[in-house]
């Protein structure tokens, strides 16, 4: 177990995450201590300490912001953020030295590392002024920082076909999967236990579809992607009564592509993907997230690994040409052999994108850190040469880096990096992360972003911060959703648009 203590709340969740980036596999207890004589105090299980007082900050700070003290820091949001990095580069500093290793993501405690590429790149830097000040401001790695200005310039160009201001995308959410995954955190369940309250919910999520249709009638719907869960868990019938009424409330004439995640195998059959062709869908999504058996049996997938071969080239059979595969990098039990043997696999059958996720330990999950290897300290090793042999695979199928992101929890302090073949990239995958058009999002769990054109008070901010992005979620329980749809709607309805 380690021990931390801050002086002051407002840095409590950077520490937390640089402490856990550098000692994945131990248990952190933090507090607050306002009396407490340094800024931050670590104790390691071995016993290690780390003190990081004023004397080190203002050294640290000194090019920055000569003699910033927690006492002249306290009302001026500037002087507290240059505070706050000052402590996370001291801090990041010490755990270097006390482990003898550094983090490739450096500082960064953050889900969105492009975003800091993407502004510089919008404000006119060239690759060679950005590399070298990320790796000095944030302590990145070249190589990410390279990957990361390399996929912001892609998310740049891409996102250059979309209406910011009068165009939208819209994330449908269907909450239920044939099993539950054991890794899985999302708001879903098995179909079993949940199947006496699928139709009364795709009632509760068309009546939502239709009221976002008819607020954003005067708008250009860009994008639309259907997920979960997995939506091909719904019969053909059921899928064929949602996609009709999408088709019939939502115009198409500034549609760029239309997702949905087909996922399972198990729940793939040719009469579904036919209703999906039909509904004239651009890109779907298989994803093995393993080709080892033994792996599959182990996180909870009820199929064969052959049946996603079959899913695959059933869907090329039917007319779909662009194909997302994804991979989960660390799964217990696997070595990077089997990753390779996996990769192997895929190129094979040579889908048009692949997305490559570090796993993440979810608190919602049923899988734990323990599960993954007998001895945890192996797993940034194990997933390093996953994650490499991924890219290599990517390249070898002519696919390139198209949007990162990164997850709280990763093993090992990685990413999820998609990969896709020229013109085959999903760009409502950018928009989620980027965060520059409004997702307005339906279903159980769903998050709408609506981003605005003039700042206001962020919900629940006690310091009356102010934000662009409005964040707007719907319930997770399944009857909730469906007993709160009204709500909901009025919900979004306050603030479409505005």
């Amino acid at each position: 177990m380690i021990r931390v203590i801050c002086k002051s709340e407002a840095y409590t969740y950077n520490v937390y995450h640089i402490v856990k980036a550098f000692f994945p596999s131990e248990e952190i207890i933090s507090r607050m201590e306002e009396e407490a004589s340094c800024y931050i105090e670590v104790e390691t299980a071995k016993g290690e300490r780390i003190l990081i007082g004023r004397e080190q900050m203002e050294s640290i700070l000194r090019e920055r912001a000569e003699g910033i003290s927690q006492q002249n820091a306290g009302g001026d949001p500037a002087k507290v953020k240059e505070l706050k990095y000052g402590i996370d580069i001291c801090l990041y500093h010490e755990l270097e030295k006390l482990t003898g290793r550094s983090l490739d993501w450096g500082i960064l405690t953050g889900v969105r590392p492009t975003k800091i590429a993407m502004q510089k790149a919008e404000e006119g830097w060239e690759e060679e002024r950005f590399v070298p000040w990320f790796q000095a401001e944030c302590k990145v790695s070249e190589r990410k920082a390279r990957l990361s200005w390399e996929i912001a310039k892609r998310e740049k160009a891409l996102l250059g076909k979309l209406d910011y201001e009068e165009g939208y995308s819209l994330y449908v959410g269907i909450p239920f999967c044939p099993s539950v995954c054991t890794y899985c955190s999302f708001s879903s369940g098995a179909l079993d236990d949940c199947a006496d309250r699928v139709e009364d919910y795709l009632g509760a999520l068309k009546k939502e579809l239709v009221f976002i249709a008819r607020q954003s009638k005067d708008r250009k719907l860009n994008t639309i992607y259907i997920g979960g869960g997995t939506p091909t868990t719904l019969t053909a019938g059921q899928l064929e009564g949602l996609l009709s009424c999408i088709d019939e409330h939502f115009p198409r004439e500034h549609l760029l592509e239309y997702t949905v995640e087909a996922g399972r195998p198990d729940s793939i059959t040719e009469e579904k993907l036919r209703v999906l062709k039909n509904h004239k869908v651009t890109r779907i999504s298989i994803n093995p997230q393993s080709m080892q058996q033994k792996t599959l049996d182990a996180i909870g997938r009820r199929h064969r690994a052959e049946e996603i071969v079959d899913a695959y080239r059933l869907a090329r059979e039917i007319g779909f040409d662009n194909i997302n595969m994804d991979l989960i990098a660390g799964l217990p039990g696997e070595s990077i052999a089997d990753m390779e043997d996996t990769l192997r696999q895929i190129r094979s059958l040579a889908p048009d994108s692949l997305t490559v996720h570090s796993l993440a330990i979810k608190r919602a999950a049923k899988m734990e850190l323990a599960d993954l290897a007998s001895d945890p300290a192996e797993v940034p090793q194990t997933l390093e040469g996953m994650i490499q042999a991924a890219a290599g695979a990517a390249g070898q199928m002519d696919m390139y880096p198209y949007y990162l992101y990164r997850q709280k929890n990763i093993a090992g302090n990685f990413e999820n990096v998609g990969y896709a073949k020229v013109d085959k990239a999903g760009i409502y995958n950018i928009l989620i992360m980027e965060e520059k058009q409004s997702i307005i999002a339906c279903g159980a769990g769903a998050t709408t972003k609506i981003v605005l054109k003039e700042p206001v008070p962020m919900p629940g901010s006690k310091k009356k911060k102010m934000t662009y992005l409005m964040r707007i979620e719907n319930v997770k329980a399944i009857d909730a959703y469906i007993a709160r749809i009204d709500e909901m709607t009025a919900r979004k309805g306050e603030w479409l648009w505005r």
